[in-house]
């Protein structure tokens, strides 16, 4: 699935248990996030949560916004078993 958000073109890469939500998205994702490669949402109480992450080639990639932590990062900051979604750039 695709969207388009700012003028820039996304791919949904990851929908966990159906977290991705386009309205929702195109409220929260203002053009703060327009540098980054991806931009992943994770839910919980009933709130999406947004956050952009950098392909490990990027000049400006840092650990933390690391597409390759991603897992770590789900897993340290994001509710258990929470739904979430990953957006990639084209």
């Amino acid at each position: 699935m695709k969207i388009v958000l700012n003028d820039i073109e996304y791919e949904v890469s990851k929908n966990y248990k159906d977290g991705f939500d386009s309205e929702v998205v195109k409220e929260k994702v203002t053009d703060y996030f327009n540098g980054y490669d991806y931009i992943f949402g994770d839910w919980a109480y009933g709130k999406v949560r947004i956050k952009g992450f950098y392909k490990s080639d990027n000049k400006n990639v840092k650990p933390l916004n690391d597409i390759k932590n991603l897992d770590r990062y789900i897993k340290e900051n994001c509710a258990y078993d929470c739904k979430y979604f990953l957006l990639e750039k084209k």
